[in-house]
């Protein structure tokens, strides 16, 4: 319960309720590591809240390095903004029962809904490795908290174009197929820039059995630079029209986020009204200008 003693929504039910009648719109933002940045989200939420996103995540550290903050915010969101908030956890730093201690505090403190992922290694460390009595994957993590915390709502990640230490699409669509039978009850995806490679998922997912939500995870690019590290990042592709015009605007910031805002909304509204997505999961950086511009023209 928040301090109004409202209760907030399953995520899950979110969607399932919904029944295409409207689009979900959520954001994601990460745990600033200082009172500059705690005073710049607190901004940041202040001018997004107006367009009534249907719920907010946050993210969790690298080897659980932003724990206490991730509870911090997702309590502060739900409470002091009355929006239904997903905290991530992780299965890097945690055996079992610190994972469940973790995860029932949260749920003690009013937290319905958990991101669970496998996480990144630590800083330093390139390959993942389980803590003692922990979990290897993040289908581990969910069969477990779903067995000790039922009422909670799980979502899952999900890589359309693969995650990066898969050896196949295949392969990871059946690890993902797993991540649903243990109990993901929607998915959200990596970031991505071109609707043919989210249809071509959607389309394997479907065969597969993959029956749960998936939501298109999307970000704009707002500096030339960013192409590179999301290619490195996240194996993302590039439509040939945005690398065209991010390069003609790479010297000119305002016309380069003018051209990425339009493309953006030019690419959610085909997810939504062609692709048959549920809703836009928008990765935020914390910054609320290009996505406020972007779901003002959704909307």
């Amino acid at each position: 319960m928040d301090q109004d003693g409202l209760k907030m929504r399953l995520i899950k039910d979110i969607y399932k309720d919904n029944d295409k009648k409207r689009n979900i719109f959520s954001f994601e933002f990460f745990p600033p590591k200082n009172a500059e940045g705690e005073a710049k989200l607190f901004a940041t939420i202040e001018e997004l809240k107006s367009l009534a996103p249907d719920f907010i995540s946050v993210t969790y550290g690298a080897g659980g390095s932003t724990r206490s903050k991730t509870k911090e915010w997702v309590t502060a969101i739900q409470d002091r903004y009355q929006i239904t908030a997903m905290a991530h956890f992780t299965c890097v730093g945690s055996g079992r029962e610190e994972s469940y201690q973790i995860v029932k505090e949260l749920y003690d403190s009013g937290v319905q809904n958990i991101m669970a992922l496998r996480g990144d290694p630590p800083k330093g460390e390139v390959a993942f490795k389980p803590s003692v009595d922990g979990f290897r994957y993040a289908g581990e993590l969910i069969s477990f908290l779903k067995e000790k915390l039922p009422n909670l709502s799980y979502g899952g990640g999900c890589y359309p174009e693969k995650h990066p230490e898969a050896i196949s699409l295949d392969q990871d669509l059946l690890h993902l197929k797993m991540k649903q039978d243990k109990g993901s009850d929607f998915f959200i995806t990596q970031l991505f820039f071109d609707n043919k490679v989210f249809k071509s998922f959607m389309d394997k997912c479907r065969a597969k059995g993959i029956n749960k939500p998936i939501i298109p995870g999307i970000m704009p690019i707002t500096q030339y630079s960013q192409i590179e590290r999301f290619t490195q990042m996240a194996g993302c592709s590039f439509p040939r029209e945005l690398v065209s015009g991010i390069e003609q605007y790479k010297d000119d910031k305002e016309k380069l986020i003018s051209f990425s805002i339009d493309f953006t909304v030019s690419q959610c509204r085909e997810l939504l009204r062609d692709l048959g997505a549920p809703g836009i999961h928008f990765y935020t950086l914390n910054q609320s200008m290009a996505t406020r511009e972007i779901l003002k023209k959704l909307k």
